[in-house]
This record gives C-alpha cells, sequence and structure tokens, in this order.
C-alpha cells in the first residue's frame, strides 16, 4: 500500500479526514473525489455519480476540513470549535435524511434518502458520519499513527497497535528499525 493510496477501513468519517496524508492532498479534483467514493461506495448509501463538479468537492472538502478540526479538539477531551459543529449541523442540513415510505408491491417500506447535489448529499452523509464519531465515547481512543512522517489517524480494535497500516506505516518502521541495528551493530 503507497502512501497515495487511500486509507479505508475506519470509521467513515476518519477516512475523509486521511485523505489528507503528508504526501499531498488525495482530493484535489471531482475525479479524485469520485475515486474515493467509488472506494466507500459499500458505506455511502448514494450511488457514485457520473459527473462531479467543483462545488460537489468543495462541499466535500469543508466537511472534511471542519471535522478534522472538531476531532482534534474531541480527541483530547476538549470542546470542538462552534464554527465547526455549527459547519457540520448546517452541511446535513443541507441535503437532510428524509425517510421516506413506499411501496414495494406487498407491504410499505421505508427508504432512506437525501436532496440536492450529489456533493451536496455526499457532504451531508459524511457530516452526519462525523457528527456520529464526534459523539462517540470511543472518540477517545483515536491515535495518530506512530510513524515520525505519517498523519493519519485510526480507532485501533487491538491496543498495541501503534501504525496506521502494517503495509504502509508499520513495514517502513520495522524495516527503519532492523537497518539502525545493523547499522550500529
Amino acid at each position: 500500500m503507497s502512501d497515495a493510496a487511500p486509507l479505508t477501513g475506519e470509521p467513515l468519517a476518519l477516512d475523509l479526514v486521511n485523505t489528507r496524508p503528508t504526501t499531498g492532498d488525495l482530493l484535489t479534483s471531482p475525479d479524485s473525489l469520485r475515486a474515493w467514493w467509488e472506494l466507500q461506495a459499500d458505506r455511502i448509501p448514494d450511488a457514485v455519480p457520473q459527473e462531479l463538479t467543483a462545488a460537489d468537492l468543495a462541499a466535500v472538502l469543508a466537511v472534511r476540513e471542519h471535522t478534522a478540526r472538531a476531532l482534534e479538539h474531541v480527541r483530547r477531551g476538549e470542546r470542538p470549535p462552534a464554527a465547526d459543529v455549527e459547519a457540520l449541523n448546517r452541511a446535513q442540513r443541507t441535503a437532510p435524511a428524509i425517510s421516506e415510505l413506499t411501496w414495494d408491491g406487498s407491504a410499505p417500506a421505508v427508504t432512506r434518502r437525501r436532496e440536492g447535489s450529489p456533493g451536496e448529499r455526499l457532504a451531508a452523509g459524511l457530516a452526519e458520519a462525523a457528527a456520529e464519531l464526534l459523539a462517540d465515547p470511543a472518540v477517545a481512543g483515536i491515535r495518530k499513527c506512530e510513524a515520525d512522517d505519517c498523519v493519519m489517524l485510526f480507532l485501533p480494535t487491538n491496543p498495541r497497535r501503534r501504525w496506521c497500516a502494517a503495509a504502509r506505516c508499520g513495514n517502513r518502521m520495522r524495516v527503519a528499525r532492523h537497518y539502525q541495528r545493523r547499522k550500529a551493530g
């Protein structure tokens, strides 16, 4: 796994924040946003649209920045900045989730959907995921990767986990330690 590949598998809001590795922003264009959305398709209810706009990208990037700032505070047990909380709430209100009652041919069914542009719907869903993560007591357990040159965050399922991904930073750090031992010996 290269540093240019998005880290996935963490809570959705963390995966979004982790699109800013030290090697550069992974969400720089509507096409890169679509590629990331495709990686997350099983966790995002809307189908990945063929066309995304710069405004769609801007909506998602705004949610990412507000989530990252709020997360830094909440992880430390501090109150998140009011402007970031309000921005996440505003993103959710832009395309609120609606439980729509439909008839499936034999019984009523409820489908959750959002209205608005693809970017507004995605940003609203990501802001909702961020709100859920920020309110979860587990947020205090989120860690930053211990690799010196990595900024990725993760929610460890194993208390001994130290790196964002074994294939990304874990192997690199083990090789560096091995090299240092050989060099010293």
